[in-house]
């Protein structure tokens, strides 16, 4: 039996603890949040204990915790988990800077804790069916990540909230680091940028391409990406994945295909593969150093700006 914690119980952090209480094999010890409110409420649904201080939470000594604070807040939270030498599942982005994102993984790997970043879309069917197909004739890869603006959200902008996503995405989809990236982005609802386009260039040559914004009435998520033999594009909100064959002469049209996907439910993915982790002692999916390759990308496309 795995002894878990959840650290902020925000729309997120609320569900990290329903999937942990739904899991075989875990029990929740705990949970913490500065609001009691979303503490009472965590004990009346799951009837789990709750508490208003960190250090109150980690004197149970739990294996491991998943860290869902606003993104300011990070560092100094996950710092004094590594300190206690509990295994932690940071939601994205790693830290609000490259320096804090650095200083964490550089604290985890002295102290020997197990540091994962919950990149949560890698958990995706419609990605994992979508990294099969394109292979390694990959030219380029368009994403789009828009939706209506998220009261919750006040202290980042929409490249550091919903960016991130495909920043990771598209490290993870090409195999391959960032050449060069630039972006443009303005504000217009509020004191952080809600509309971003970034282009770059991958190590390996393939191109790619994110529209973000908080500024569309409706929210969408999809990904294409144009391969030398094929053309694949996913919907990763319905997880449906159609693929495009070449060009036929003699039939003067394109094989067209839609791939199954078992649909499943991303976060259940991720923290199974977290706690397998940190049970079997083996390095987690999603890094410490993934998280920072990210936020060292997004500070470059704020420096070129």
């Amino acid at each position: 039996m795995q002894k878990v914690g959840v650290i902020g119980l925000g729309s997120m952090g609320k569900v990290h603890l329903r999937n942990y209480c739904e899991m075989p094999d875990v029990q929740v010890v705990g949970v913490m949040d500065v609001a009691q409110a979303n503490l009472d409420d965590a004990k009346k649904r799951f009837g789990v204990p709750g508490f208003t201080h960190l250090p109150d939470l980690l004197k149970l000594k739990p294996d491991a915790v998943s860290i869902s604070v606003p993104t300011v807040l990070h560092y100094e939270v996950a710092l004094e988990v590594i300190e206690h030498g509990v295994a932690l599942l940071v939601e994205k982005p790693l830290a609000a800077t490259a320096e804090q994102g650095w200083r964490l993984v550089e604290a985890a790997k002295a102290k020997g804790v197990p540091l994962m970043v919950g990149h949560i879309e890698r958990f995706n069917p419609a990605i994992q069916r979508m990294k099969e197909l394109i292979g390694d004739d990959l030219i380029s890869l368009s994403i789009e990540r828009v939706g209506p603006y998220p009261v919750r959200i006040q202290d980042v902008g929409v490249i550091r909230d919903l960016g991130s996503h495909d920043i990771d995405l598209i490290r993870h989809l090409t195999g391959s680091n960032f050449e060069t990236v630039s972006g443009v982005f303005s504000a217009s609802l509020g004191k952080h940028e809600d509309s971003a386009l970034i282009t770059a260039k991958m190590e390996n040559g393939v191109l790619a391409h994110i529209t973000t914004n908080w500024v569309t009435p409706f929210r969408s998520r999809k990904v294409t990406a144009s391969c030398k033999s094929r053309f694949v594009e996913a919907d990763l909100m319905t997880q449906q994945v159609r693929e495009y064959g070449m060009f036929a002469e003699s039939e003067k049209n394109y094989t067209v295909r839609d791939w199954p996907v078992m649909r499943r439910e991303q976060m259940r993915e991720e923290l199974t593969a977290f706690l397998a982790a940190v049970r079997d002692k083996t390095r987690p999916p999603i890094t410490g150093e993934d998280g920072l390759a990210v936020l060292k990308v997004i500070e470059r496309i704020f420096e070129g700006a």
